[in-house]
Parts: C-alpha cells; sequence; structure tokens
C-alpha cells in the first residue's frame, strides 16, 4: 500500500483547481496534473501549466518527475511582484 502524498496549491491554482490541500496518491507530476483537472477544464488547464512545482523542495516543471510516496507538493502559479 502506497502512502498519499500531501499537494498544497496557492493563490491563483488553488482557485482553479477548487482547493488548497490535498492528499493524492500519485507517481509523477503529470498523474498530479491529471488529479487536480480530472474533468480537462481548458481553464484549469491553463493555470496549471504555467506552475511549477516544489516536491520535497526540489523546484521542477517537468511532467515526467517522479513523486515519490508520502511526498510533499507545492504547486506555484507564477507571483507577481517583486
Amino acid at each position: 500500500m502506497s502512502a498519499a502524498s500531501r499537494v498544497r496549491v496557492f493563490a491563483g491554482a488553488a482557485e482553479a483547481v477548487g482547493g488548497s490541500e490535498f492528499a493524492i496518491e500519485v507517481d509523477s507530476i503529470g498523474a498530479l496534473l491529471t488529479a487536480l483537472n480530472p474533468s480537462t477544464d481548458p481553464h484549469i488547464a491553463e493555470v496549471l501549466a504555467r506552475c511549477s512545482f516544489l516536491v520535497d523542495g526540489v523546484r521542477t516543471s517537468d511532467a515526467g518527475a517522479t513523486i515519490a510516496p508520502g511526498a510533499s507538493v507545492d504547486v506555484l502559479p507564477p507571483f507577481a511582484g517583486g
């Protein structure tokens, strides 16, 4: 039995996917994107396409990046400001 990953979603991405924290069993960023947008809503897909991800503190935007069971994943949209 694998452990669910803790996924935190911030700002506009949280608004798009309808929540800010999830426990999801996924093995890659691509699988996470599918889980966050199961209906393949084009608006959600557009928002998520601009995001980067921190998987246990390591930044990636690669859909093939692995997510280990029980990992912590942050979904980070681009932030404004300077």
